[in-house]
């Protein structure tokens, strides 16, 4: 288990630097689906660590909840829980995803992602 925990970690960390140059980059409906994944990688990595068992599914309130995660945390779930839909499917957004995020919302988006990968390196690491 220990190994899946620092392989989800590793890919959180990767996620989250896709995150950023997806920003700088202007694909900001990109940079938010890969700060999801950051967020979701690092609550996978910390769930294996801390509970022994591999997460399912990619709910990240359900994976808060499960780490008794802060309120801060929690609310950067939030945000970011519908992303891994709406980034990625036209009939989720009832649109192109491509064309519903800017630069605001993806600053957003992974700020949130900072968040959360910031309790869990606190946490864990």
């Amino acid at each position: 288990m220990r190994k899946m925990s620092e392989a989800c970690w590793s890919q959180a960390r990767a996620n989250y630097a896709a995150a950023v140059t997806l920003l700088d980059a202007g694909v900001y409906f990109a940079s938010v689906f890969f700060a999801q994944q950051a967020a979701e990688q690092a609550l996978r990595a910390a769930t294996i660590q801390q509970k022994q068992k591999i997460p399912r599914g990619h709910n990240l309130i359900q994976m808060c909840n499960e780490l008794e995660a802060p309120l801060e945390v929690m609310n950067s779930a939030a945000e970011l829980n519908p992303e891994f839909l709406a980034t990625r499917s036209p009939e989720a957004v009832s649109g192109v995803p491509a064309q519903n995020y800017d630069r605001k919302s993806a600053r957003l988006h992974l700020r949130c992602a900072q968040t959360i990968v910031d309790w869990i390196k606190t946490a864990l690491y």
